[in-house]
């Protein structure tokens, strides 16, 4: 039996845009998700351009951004100065108030043992997911309203990269979280600063150093 989520996009390859967009749409409709006098498109364009997915252009509407090398590598530059501040509040959140934290660290072992179980069975949307919400959860650890404002749509950002690349599949891609979260578990933050680090430095370097050159 075809599961829900891929029942209205069958064959959606061979279609316009707009009737992707259209079916799906209609399939959220009928099935309740999207309940009545719900506004639509508009807003989730919006939030997709704050995310960095979506341009917009006078006069010409929304395109889906390109995502250049030059990019790219400004996208690591913020990731650089952004992610181990969050690793370093979050780890201060854990060793101050270990009970509020819990919860959050629990998840994030239970991403990383789903991701390293058989990540060849997971597909890359699953995988993308999954390395989203955990690094979610460290900038949400952190309770500090406006880190986590810049820093998820940085990681959702981040994800588009990762998931085109496709390195999720390989185990060394998730290994180096296992001293990111003990290192916040613990309550240091001077590791668990030092460990994001280093994680998104051999990020940058394993991406960039392997990405095709533009035309």
């Amino acid at each position: 039996m075809t599961p829900p989520a891929t029942a209205g996009t069958i064959g959606s390859a061979h279609l316009p845009l707009r009737d992707v967009v259209a079916t799906e749409i209609r399939r959220l409709i009928l099935d309740g998700t999207l309940g009545q006098g719900e506004r639509l498109i508009r807003e989730a364009l919006r939030m997709l351009e704050a995310e960095g997915f979506v341009d917009t252009a006078a006069r010409r509407g929304c395109f889906v951004a390109t995502l250049s090398a030059e990019q790219a590598a400004d996208l690591f530059e913020v990731r650089l100065a952004v992610e181990p501040l969050g690793a370093r509040l979050a780890a201060r959140a854990a060793g101050q108030f270990p009970a509020d934290c819990r919860d959050h660290i629990a998840r994030m072992k239970e991403i990383l043992a789903e991701a390293q179980d058989k990540p060849a069975q997971l597909d890359l949307d699953r995988l993308s997911e999954l390395h989203t919400e955990l690094h979610s959860l460290v900038f949400e650890m952190t309770g500090n309203s406006y880190l986590i404002a810049i820093a998820i749509p940085m990681v959702k950002r981040g994800q588009w990269l990762l998931r085109q690349s496709a390195p999720l599949r390989t185990p060394s891609a998730w290994s180096q979280h296992h001293g990111l979260i003990s290192a916040i578990e613990a309550g240091d933050a001077d590791l668990a600063e030092a460990v994001a680090r280093h994680h998104v430095l051999t990020v940058r370097s394993d991406l960039l150093n392997t990405a095709p050159p533009e035309d």
